[in-house]
């Protein structure tokens, strides 16, 4: 099997976690999507553009963050193999991002284009289905990780984040895991070592 055929089956596997496709379907869906490789560190997205593509990660790791006015960064979104990443505010809205959608390592997306994902929503019903509960989960998501940043202590969440990414201390450099905790980097660090004992 070709590197572009494991690339289609495991975003079909994912979307069809949720929905079943027609053979048909999986035709008209294939043609729509681009394959995507990215150096580490390289941007999809950066402020000042529109997001127009929904991104799946197959291999590798990304995040989406933002610079305040004294340029620290605040990572609001890692996403690893098998998630979604993406300014959805900017994607839904059709305003400017704020936001960088950067790869952290060597990194594999397939994405769509919002046009051609509209004209799929008209000729595949279960993707417009799909879309809608992925939307609603990262809405519900978003939520959770806001009520936790403010009732949920530092290294809870920290321990949280670890059950959810999995190998992810092996993979991301601290600050941007305590950047997504909102703490910095020395708080962290004095965190583990301080549980640890």
């Amino acid at each position: 099997m070709d590197k572009r055929q494991r690339i289609l089956d495991f975003f079909l596997n994912h979307i069809k976690e949720s929905v079943n496709l027609t053979q048909d379907e999986v035709e008209l869906l294939y043609e729509s999507i681009d394959i995507v490789e990215l150096k580490r560190k390289e941007c999809v997205l950066q402020p000042g553009q529109v997001s127009k593509h929904m991104r799946f990660v197959v291999t590798g790791s990304m995040r989406c963050y933002y610079l305040d006015l004294d340029s620290q960064e605040h990572t609001l979104q890692i996403g690893i193999e098998g998630w979604w990443i993406n300014d959805l505010y900017s994607y839904l809205s059709g305003k400017e991002s704020q936001m960088f959608v950067q790869a952290i390592e060597k990194t594999t997306l397939v994405q769509i284009n919002s046009e051609a994902l509209e004209r799929l929503y008209v000729k595949i019903p279960a993707l417009s289905t799909f879309f809608r509960i992925k939307i609603q989960n990262a809405y519900v998501s978003l939520q959770e990780r806001m009520l936790e940043q403010m009732s949920i202590q530092v290294f809870d969440r920290y321990q949280k984040f670890i059950k959810e990414y999995r190998n992810i201390e092996q993979r991301v450099p601290q600050y941007m895991i305590a950047s997504y905790l909102g703490v910095t980097p020395e708080f962290l660090s004095y965190l583990k070592k301080k549980h640890s004992m």
